[in-house]
């Protein structure tokens, strides 16, 4: 009988080291599992990264092919410092003004002000705060370059008539301050996430931001000499090299994919790999509907295809489906981008007629099809509102506008923003720069 109630009490004590050893197992799995969460989620954020930061010479390319050759080298000097400047911006202060965290200063509408602080050298699994996530590294390097994308919008809007250094200095308050503030009330966990309002990748945060802050540089600002005359008749200013603004296109397609497919924010799962690649497909249909949209309209409208028309209503299919990229299936995406195209064919003109001189189209491609695409977010995602998308468009336009106007009025009033009449005539290039994008080509 000893024995017997012995046995158990023996056969417990053989099998305690293995139950230790399968626990530690089992922890050692789930330790494993998370660090490639991390891991691969680290990774995502620095691939769509590195081809959104490919935007920034997409944008460069394309604003120095629709600009006249004049004008050419200063659309590149602006875009490299805009970035750069932007850079540097955004660490200083932007980065945690968009995240504040728990670091809030008015709840829900304005964070804190401080410097971008990444992990320590060498950081343990034990160490990172969020292992769920990403590193703050990969996480900062992804964020900022939508915001200097926002600045790049601005850019090509305000060409060929404004000053350098009062561009750069409206670029670091809005990439420092205006952008990131806005982009809190969503992205940050602000009043607009609370509200319910949805933009996946920023059709709104990042695109309607953009082309509100080019608005009002552009009304502040006024337009090219000679641009519009005073019976009504404008006068066409074609760019100087249209296999460039192509190839610009072509490298904002390609960017794209990593602008509405990083913004997937998860690679660690089987589900948000395969959310990703649907991404990917309808953000190039989306695209695709664009461009036929313009190609066919402007054939219908003028007897002969337009390619300014065409380049800027792929870019509008691609604004117009970056609120929601996921949940539409390919038909649905397609459609969603072709109403963008069919927008810029008839806004080009339409601002024209307001004398609202807008080099690039970039109002009609990153506004008028931003405003388009964060309301098309309700055919596709059920948790979305009309009521909830309209909110989040009059509040960040409204926020936007306003504050990049009174920053506009103040660099006007304070350093002056307009070259002269005599040097739009003679172009920037050599008025501000001293240097020609094409001098063999110059009249001596």
């Amino acid at each position: 009988m000893q024995l017997k109630k012995l046995l158990p009490i023996v056969a417990a004590a053989a099998l305690l080291p293995s139950l230790g050893l399968a626990q530690d197992e089992a922890l050692s799995a789930d330790r494993v599992n998370s660090e490639m969460v991390f891991i691969m989620n680290t990774l995502l954020f620095l691939m769509g990264g590195f081809l959104v930061f490919f935007m920034a010479a997409g944008f460069t390319m394309l604003e120095a092919g629709l600009v006249r050759s004049k004008n050419a080298t200063m659309q590149l000097v602006k875009n490299v410092a805009l970035f750069s400047l932007a850079t540097i911006a955004y660490f200083v202060v932007g980065f945690n003004l968009m995240y504040p965290g728990d670091g809030w200063i008015i709840e829900g509408w304005m964070g804190g002000f401080s410097m971008t602080e990444l992990e320590p050298v060498g950081v343990g699994y034990d160490d990172l705060v969020d292992v769920s996530y990403a590193s703050v590294g990969s996480d900062f390097i992804f964020q900022l370059m939508f915001c200097a994308a926002t600045a790049s919008i601005v850019s090509g809007a305000v060409a060929e008539r404004i000053k350098l250094w009062p561009f750069l200095a409206f670029v670091v308050i809005l990439t420092g301050i205006i952008y990131p503030i806005q982009a809190s009330w969503s992205w940050g966990g602000g009043f607009l996430s609370e509200a319910g309002f949805s933009d996946f990748a920023g059709s709104s945060i990042v695109h309607g931001a953009g082309g509100w802050a080019a608005l009002a540089g552009v009304l502040i600002l006024g337009s090219r000499t000679g641009k519009y005359g005073k019976d009504g008749r404008v006068t066409v200013m074609p760019g100087s090299n249209l296999p460039l603004a192509t190839l610009g296109m072509f490298i904002l397609w390609l960017g794209w994919f990593g602008f509405n497919g990083g913004s997937q924010l998860a690679m660690g799962t089987v589900s948000d790999i395969a959310d990703v690649s649907r991404i990917f497909a309808n953000t190039n249909t989306a695209a695709a509907g664009g461009a036929i949209a313009a190609l066919i309209l402007t054939q219908v409208l003028y007897k002969k295809v337009d390619l300014t028309m065409v380049l800027n209503g792929a870019l509008a299919g691609l604004v117009s489906i970056t609120a929601e990229p996921l949940a539409p299936g390919l038909g649905l995406a397609t459609l969603i981008g072709a109403v963008g195209g069919v927008i810029v064919v008839f806004t080009v003109p339409m601002l024209d007629k307001m004398k609202i001189d807008d080099v690039v189209g970039a109002i009609p491609v990153h506004l008028f099809a931003g405003i388009w695409g964060t309301l098309a977010v309700v055919l596709s995602n059920s948790d979305a509102s009309i009521g909830a998308q309209i909110y989040g468009i009059v509040a960040i336009g409204a926020f936007m506008f306003v504050v990049s106007g009174i920053f506009w009025f103040i660099l006007k009033a304070v350093m002056g923003i307009r070259v002269s009449d005599e040097d739009q005539i003679t172009g920037l290039d050599t008025s501000e720069l001293g240097m020609e994008a094409y001098p063999e080509f110059s009249n001596r």
